[in-house]
């Protein structure tokens, strides 16, 4: 019988309204005690083996300066103040003027022997678990679609993010919380597109968190209904939404807007868990760099990016599968006017917290299944802007740890300025296929059908960087 509500009687109307909220009650009261398990929701796509099950990104929004962090160039520093013309290279322009060295030291850390800016004392101890590509490039020199092909793949507006895409692969191992979590230190220039579901299914979206007890809002009831009422109002709810999915299969946002009212139900009790970092230990929260100076009383520089750090630890170890962090409230990396003094702040604000997710990853035996990847839009030219340096994508530094990485190792090269990737090119489609293929979705099949056409997150390109897979 074809469900028409506007020629059903009464009586057909509760026969088949009952049987929707048996079914939606029986479901509930299965999974609640654990007879029933909610299967992830996936892709068809066969699966690699997988060497991470969760991925933490940390994007460093504005573009830090790769020829001051990791990345040394003693030949820029001997050319300090000396003209130089570079000429064009790909998509990127001939450039003149005045080449700025680095002021800033590189020393080698541990076994490895790889040399890190002293801007990152404590994530040089870190090295050994890092595999940092020196090689890669983007497309562009501005921050808006440099983001995009960043997070979505492409320069273009309209993708689904890299989070929406493994959310989609691989579906979720909690089905208390999103499978796809965004921590904003600072949005990033291209806003919320870069964590868009774009044309995949709306349930895939990325949802942001807040921090304190309420980290996404609207969670819990506005008039403080009891959860076993609650539970009746939405069973009900889903009942008759389920009753009209049936007669329209095509519509990905009702069935969207039915999984997140089950979501916002469940989350009422375990999103605010899932962020509350007060039941850490002390050593736990200075590890971090989480607290306030004993001097002044303020919180540490480390202190806000340290918790969106912490967080994503609490948030991987409860079966969420990608967080994204983003860091850098404006200008932040973007160091135009005072690339020196702005590289201190910006790494001030987060080598703590990233070395002391690192170490609490590894220490509870959970890095070997996290990848954590570590990026901005683009680097920052060799050439002076004032006392500050341009936006500059042709040649920059990413780096993987965890996940089945191997650490300790260098991949690619910029030449002897810092100018461009001349070894072991990686462009953006190579970093996103070896993400998927870590997480265990090849690249290649992990596709959507939309508008006539197969997409992927790596649309025509990308190859799989074996030389760092350990």
């Amino acid at each position: 019988m074809n469900f028409d509500p506007y020629r059903q009687s009464r009586r057909e109307f509760l026969s088949q309204a009952g049987n929707g909220f048996f079914g939606a009650a029986m479901t509930y009261m299965l999974a609640s005690d654990g007879t029933l398990r909610a299967a992830p929701t996936t892709n068809p796509v066969p699966t690699l083996p997988a060497k991470a099950k969760a991925c933490i990104f940390l994007f460093m929004v504005g573009g830090p300066s790769h020829i001051d962090t990791f990345d040394p160039k003693p030949a820029l520093v001997r050319l300090h103040e000396t003209k130089h013309n570079f000429p064009a290279y790909g998509p990127i322009a001939a450039k003149s003027g005045v080449l700025k060295g680095s002021p800033f030291h590189f020393s080698p850390h541990g076994q490895s022997g790889i040399e890190v800016s002293e801007l990152f004392p404590r994530l040089g101890a870190c090295v050994d678990d890092m595999a940092i590509i020196r090689g890669t490039f983007a497309s562009s020199d501005n921050h808006n679609p440099a983001t995009l092909q960043m997070t979505t793949g492409t320069i273009r507006q309209g993708m689904p993010g890299i989070g929406s895409w493994i959310y989609y692969g691989l579906g979720t191992e909690n089905r208390n919380l999103p499978g796809f979590v965004v921590l904003l230190d600072s949005p990033p220039y291209s806003g919320t597109l870069a964590w868009s579901t774009s044309f995949l299914p709306p349930r895939f979206q990325g949802t942001v968190f807040g921090r304190g007890n309420r980290p996404v809002a609207n969670t819990r009831s506005a008039s403080n209904i009891p959860e076993d009422e609650q539970r009746q109002q939405l069973d009900a709810l889903n009942a008759l939404n389920r009753s009209h999915l049936a007669t329209a299969p095509h519509f990905p946002e009702l069935d969207a807007r039915i999984a997140s009212y089950e979501l916002a139900f469940a989350m009422q009790r375990d999103a605010p868990e899932a962020v509350d970092l007060s039941k850490e230990s002390a050593e736990t929260l200075g590890l971090y760099g989480i607290g306030n100076d004993p001097k002044s009383s303020k919180p540490l520089p480390s202190d806000s990016f340290g918790r969106d750090c912490l967080t994503a630890r609490r948030l991987v170890e409860r079966g969420v599968r990608f967080v994204q962090l983003f860091h850098g409230k404006h200008p932040g990396w973007d160091t135009h006017g005072n690339n020196d003094g702005g590289h201190r702040t910006m790494c001030g604000q987060t080598d703590q917290p990233i070395a002391g997710l690192l170490t609490d990853l590894k220490r509870r035996g959970m890095l070997e299944e996290t990848l954590v990847v570590w990026a901005g839009e683009f680097g920052r030219t060799p050439l002076a802007e004032g006392s500050g340096r341009n936006h500059h994508s042709s040649g920059f530094t990413t780096w993987l740890a965890g996940g089945g990485i191997r650490g300790g190792v260098v991949h690619g090269a910029t030449d002897e300025l810092g100018y461009a990737a001349v070894e072991g090119r990686t462009c953006i489609h190579d970093l996103h296929a070896t993400i998927l293929h870590q997480m265990g979705l090849d690249h290649e099949r992990l596709t959507y059908r939309y508008n006539g056409r197969d997409f992927r997150l790596t649309d025509v390109g990308g190859n799989v960087i074996r030389e760092i897979i350990a």
